[in-house]
């Protein structure tokens, strides 16, 4: 990994020098647009409406209109001119409980290095964190654009996660919840069994993104043939219906328990009461599987269900 970023932790008067890597990859396959006919790739031109010329990049500024159409265009020093963190420095404002920050302001997430001969006060952060089981609130400044973000621990390795600000995570309001009846004890002792039948530890390597294997199972094999078009001759499933006609829940839930092989009571239909739960587990989930197989191209699965 290369890293994007150097600068210090400020943590009261302790400064604690990092070196930041982005966290996560995308691994999705990355196409181009080209024409249907030659196979020649499109391209995009940056064209000036007003003088028709192609305008290189450097030439370019930002431009801002509002609601009456009025426009108004900043230029690099005026975007210099505006308020932001010291752009070497993450500042840890206040130190929260973990449990507090929703994660829907989550963003994105990046690992922070020690960057020093003596990493003695990375590890006092990260260890601290850790013992009190809190996330530190920080600034963050990266290309001239400063974020809130969490500062946590993971596996022993600091973690920085930008968030959202509030007024960008958008309010709900579902008017079909206003009236909504609230579910009888029946229905939600039926949901809990099956939500105990279904349970298990997150392990987050037991999914697979089905679709960019199938994906790139299908470009190998058009390369291999030397094939400059592959059409799919395999006819597509269609998609599975949900039953619109089930109206009591309770029935629906006990269709759910019968299909996971899991009784109301929480006996496995197969099974014997003693036989160890981990194996239960396994039994149970195949049919599942069985059951959403037609969407397996579309969706991330879990792999061996």
């Amino acid at each position: 990994m290369r890293s994007i970023w150097k600068g210090s932790i400020a943590f009261g008067l302790v400064n604690v020098p990092v070196k930041v890597y982005t966290a996560t990859e995308d691994h999705d396959i990355r196409f181009h647009q080209v024409h249907a006919e030659d196979g020649g790739r499109i391209k995009y031109d940056r064209v000036c409406t007003v003088c028709g010329k192609s305008i290189q990049y450097a030439d370019i500024d930002k431009a801002y209109v509002d609601s009456d159409g009025d426009q108004v265009v900043l230029t690099d020093a005026d975007f210099a001119k505006l308020p932001a963190a010291e752009k070497h420095e993450i500042p840890v404002l206040e130190f929260v409980p973990s449990d507090q920050i929703d994660p829907v302001l989550f963003d994105k997430s990046y690992y922070l290095e020690p960057d020093s001969s003596t990493p003695k006060a990375y590890q006092l952060l990260a260890a601290t964190l850790e013992r009190i089981d809190k996330t530190a609130l920080v600034h963050f400044t990266l290309r001239q654009k400063t974020r809130l973000a969490a500062l946590r621990v993971r596996e022993g390795i600091l973690v920085l996660q930008t968030l959202l600000w509030p007024d960008e995570v958008r309010a709900v309001d579902f008017p079909a919840l206003d009236d909504a009846p609230a579910p009888r004890p029946q229905e939600l002792k039926m949901a809990e069994t099956l939500v105990e039948s279904m349970s298990g530890d997150f392990d987050p390597t037991e999914y697979t993104d089905e679709y960019q294997i199938e994906l790139q199972k299908l470009l190998d094999e058009a390369i291999a043939s030397g094939t400059g078009k592959v059409t799919s001759t395999q006819a597509a499933e269609p998609a599975e219906q949900a039953d619109a006609e089930v109206v009591d829940l309770v029935a629906a839930l006990q269709r759910s328990l019968e299909a996971s092989g899991r009784r109301e009571g929480g006996e496995s239909a197969a099974e014997p009461k003693k036989k160890p739960a981990k194996k239960a587990t396994a039994k149970k989930a195949a049919p599942r599987k069985a059951a959403s197989k037609s969407a397996a191209s579309k969706t991330a699965t879990r792999k061996g269900a």
